[in-house]
């Protein structure tokens, strides 16, 4: 075989393995498919979150007046203080330090804050300016009807609707009878016991 045959059958065997390469590529690229993607609709780019429904079995009312919570330290028998603010119980009047049953009033609500964290719902401000709360110890006890229960304080229905007066005990009107005469507007009868409060310390 001469030079030139040679060549030429090199030749022909480079093109019949070309062609034979073009023949697998058409084949395999007919077997895939080729057909573009289906175009997303405008809802499938951007799909609609449903909304959470409603659950009334776990719904928790939300607060209607500001909460504070912290230690209290304790004024008077009706007042605390929680983060600097004072606070005056709601629905409730104990007696002042300086009338009867007053310290011993003072320090049984000591006790009974002494190591809680109090809940004081604000409810309102008083003549005075002091922010007036309904106040609840740990474990859900509410302090003013705490207060009425030991015949500390009495039930003020002017703030409270009445709603203490049943836990009043027996004869703690006469006993606290400073705060019913408050509670009566008969303020002269405060003015008379400082005034002879005043005298006997002048005498001392």
């Amino acid at each position: 075989m001469g030079t030139k045959e040679i060549e030429g059958a090199v030749v022909l065997e480079i093109v019949l393995v070309l062609l034979a390469g073009v023949a697998i590529w058409i084949f395999v690229s007919r077997g895939r498919d080729s057909s573009p993607p289906p175009r997303q609709t405008r809802q499938q780019r951007h799909p609609i979150t449903k909304p959470i429904p409603f659950d009334a079995g776990t719904a928790k009312p939300q607060p209607s007046h500001p909460v504070l919570s912290g230690s209290a330290y304790v004024v008077d028998g009706d007042t605390i203080v929680i983060r600097k603010t004072q606070i005056r119980l709601f629905g409730v009047d104990a007696p002042e330090m300086n009338h009867p049953y007053g310290k011993k009033a003072k320090w049984a609500l000591v006790a009974l804050c002494k190591g809680q964290t109090i809940r004081a719902e604000i409810t309102a401000k008083d003549d005075h300016g002091r922010t007036v709360a309904k106040c609840f110890l740990q474990d859900g006890r509410d302090l003013s009807a705490e207060m009425v229960k030991q015949g500390l304080a009495i039930d003020w229905p002017k703030f409270s609707g009445g709603k203490y007066r049943s836990l009043e005990v027996e004869g703690v009107r006469k006993k606290l009878w400073l705060a019913d005469a408050r509670q009566k507007g008969r303020m002269h009868v405060w003015e008379k016991y400082e005034a002879k409060q005043a005298m006997r310390n002048q005498g001392k």
